[in-house]
């Protein structure tokens, strides 16, 4: 039989520091990946990503362990590498649409002017509400 703890309020060890479970539920990253982009694609670290597609320069498609419950989630990322700067992460909503299972990712290289690049560390952090 499953337990169910309920509560309001979370409070630290010392009592002096205190937050809503709303805050915890409704404002943590509910899916994060870190990853190598070039090459062979490889995950260093993640949360709730059951897996990282690499289709092609610089697009990945993440897939959730536990599906999102609309596709309205916000995305947020990183990316670089050493010998190159001002590389973005987009969320490419204009050609793939989210689904509640999954999202496609570019990774670009400004300067260059020659489109989607393979990064050697790429940063993505997703919130939103889980099914």
């Amino acid at each position: 039989m499953a337990s169910e703890l309920r509560v309001n309020t979370l409070k630290d060890a010392s009592g002096n520091n205190s937050v809503a479970t709303s805050v915890v539920f409704n404002g943590s990253a509910k899916a994060w990946i870190n990853f190598n982009g070039t090459g062979t694609v490889a995950t260093r670290d993640s949360y709730n990503i059951s897996s990282l597609t690499d289709n092609g320069t610089g697009l990945y498609t993440l897939s959730w362990s536990s599906n999102f419950a609309n596709d309205d989630y916000a995305n947020a990322g990183m990316s670089g590498q050493q010998s190159a700067a001002m590389i973005n992460v987009s969320c490419t909503i204009d050609t793939t649409a989210p689904t509640t299972s999954a999202s496609q990712y570019n990774t670009m290289y400004e300067n260059s002017g020659s489109g989607n690049f393979d990064c050697t560390q790429v940063t993505i952090q997703v919130l939103g509400d889980l099914a």
